[in-house]
């Protein structure tokens, strides 16, 4: 049951924790993920956006790594079902 069932869960490990840094970054950019001493992506999305037209980097720069990461563990999970079940391929 295990070797048919892992690379199921190596997936769903992957984008479970995609899942989990968007909902970290939106949470903390509503106001409602961790404190202020604690840095996260999404309270710097949210200082940058009082600064949007003149300082537009502390915007960006931010929105990319979640972007970028987010993308990089579906890749990530993508690359290992391939590899670990070849059965599966499209």
């Amino acid at each position: 049951v295990l070797p048919t069932a892992f690379p199921s869960v190596v997936v769903q490990g992957t984008l479970g924790m995609a899942g989990a840094i968007i909902a970290e970054a939106s949470l903390s950019f509503l106001g409602l993920g961790v404190q202020p001493p604690t840095p996260s992506w999404g309270m710097m999305l949210d200082a940058g956006r009082s600064h949007l037209f003149d300082a537009p980097h502390l915007s960006i720069f931010p929105g990319m790594a979640v972007a970028l990461l987010v993308l990089g563990f579906n890749f990530l999970g993508d690359g290992l079902r391939d590899r670990i079940d070849p059965k599966m391929q499209r």
